[in-house]
């Protein structure tokens, strides 16, 4: 027998998903009483019962439906929904082994395998479908998806074009292409498929927060704002919205309300280190050194491997003179990306500000070991290392072009001064550091706490 069929997913194919088929209760003429009974129970517990209610309700096929073939896929997709992977196997093998080349039957042996992780399996299936049908939507979003992981995204962007020529209103399709389309900086190509996605869905959160985004670029802040505040009406749980939200009110100049969206944020999403991170920064930013402190902390407890947060926290104690602090700090810093020597610099600073010249001199000697002896780095890390000599450093110093290496190697001149206790040489050090332009180093920050004595 066959059916009126809608389907109502975002794609055939999705990560721990299904095909959510619903069927119209409209049996096609000379149905018999109890098969038209069956698809009206059938069609209203799918629009209003649970998915088990609807498994269920399988049990309840009458004879003459039991081999219907949409009836099977789409009692395979809600089993392999709820979890129920090896009962949804067993009819999508059977159906295989029956219609091989029904797409319908290839997208769910597909979706199992995928279940599966069976990466192998679901590649040949999906060949199988586009070998059959070349645009098949739900194929090539599942392939561009693929894509997308990988961070192809030229690739990706080529296989959601090809489900748009099969099916030029699929959401899914769309939205890939969108993305696709916003990183590969092709942005009138993302606009279309966004407003597109609008006209047919005008409260796709989604597409919202993306539209806003380009409004965030253009420095519409307001509209992006807009924008971004219809999205959060529809999914007002999604962190990654307020995460943007943030972001948009800082880049106005509007710190208090970046700071609510950011609490929002981590109250939403405790585990993700992001919007703490953006928190530490904005109270950084503002001398307030002991909220920062402790959201960056915070920072490094959710992912140890932002040594960024390290830096900031190894500054941020050695501002408060906590040297045994700021130490811990470098050394996880230096650990965490090693080709920084500056994160070096500073572990042997602290050491030599603890009044500890042994330890100092055996972690320098392990730093220096493979350097260029007339290298910055080298003749920064002896100077710490011997605590004199630093006229090798100075006239390297002097004779250096770049503005910026000159700065950041003035501030270690002036941490080797102020260590020796030589404030006049240190100030002048210092004062010289901050007048690098546009300098993009952590020293500099450091220069103008003792320059303005904050």
């Amino acid at each position: 027998m066959n059916f009126n069929k809608k389907t109502a997913h975002s794609s055939i194919i999705t990560v721990f998903a299904c095909v959510m088929a619903l069927f119209c209760a409209n049996p096609i003429f000379g149905a018999t009483a109890a098969e038209t009974a069956f698809v009206q129970k059938l069609n209203s517990v799918l629009n209003n019962g649970t998915i088990d209610e609807a498994i269920a309700l399988f049990s309840t096929v009458p004879p003459e439906l039991q081999e219907d073939v949409d009836l099977q896929v789409l009692h395979s997709s809600l089993l392999l929904s709820a979890g129920k992977t090896a009962d949804a196997e067993k009819i999508a093998t059977n159906l295989l082994t029956k219609q091989p080349k029904n797409i319908d039957v290839l997208l769910l042996n597909a979706m199992v395998a995928k279940q599966r992780k069976n990466s192998a399996k679901k590649s040949q299936y999906l060949k199988q479908i586009i070998a059959i049908d070349p645009n098949n939507p739900d194929a090539n979003i599942e392939l561009g998806n693929e894509q997308a992981v990988k961070r192809n995204y030229r690739n990706a962007r080529d296989f959601y074009l090809k489900a748009l020529k099969g099916d030029p209103n699929n959401l899914e399709a769309l939205f890939g292409h969108g993305k696709m389309s916003y990183y590969l900086q092709r942005d009138d190509d993302s606009k279309r498929s966004f407003n597109k996605i609008l006209q047919l869905d005008p409260n796709n959160a989604p597409t919202l927060s993306y539209l806003a985004k380009f409004e965030a670029e253009a420095r519409h802040f307001k509209t992006a704002v807009e924008y971004l505040s219809k999205a959060i009406s529809i999914e007002p749980d999604n962190s990654d919205y307020y995460l943007d939200l943030g972001n948009f009110h800082r880049s106005a100049g509007k710190l208090d309300d970046a700071e609510k969206a950011w609490k929002k944020a981590v109250e939403l999403d405790s585990s993700y280190f992001l919007g703490f991170a953006y928190l530490a920064g904005l109270y950084d930013e503002q001398d307030k050194f002991d909220e920062a402190y402790e959201y960056y902390k915070l920072v490094v407890q959710k992912n140890p491997n932002y040594y960024y947060a390290y830096e900031s926290l190894g500054m941020i104690a050695w501002h408060k003179e906590n040297y045994e602090e700021s130490k811990k700090f470098f050394e996880a810093a230096y650990k965490a990306n090693p080709k920084n020597i500056s994160y070096a610099l500073m572990v042997a600073a602290n050491w030599q500000k603890l009044k500890k010249p042994q330890d100092c001199k055996q972690f320098t000697e392990k730093a220096m070991k493979g350097l260029d002896r007339n290298s910055y780095e080298y003749l920064a890390l002896r100077l710490f290392h011997d605590m004199t000599g630093d006229s090798a450093l100075t006239l390297k110093v002097q004779n250096e072009e770049s503005k910026k290496k000159k700065g950041k190697y003035l501030f270690y001149l002036a941490t080797y001064w102020d260590i020796k206790g030589n404030q006049s040489l240190a100030h002048k050090y210092y004062a010289e550091v901050t007048q690098v332009q546009g300098a993009d180093f952590f020293e500099y920050r450091i220069a103008e706490w003792a320059e303005k004595g904050i």
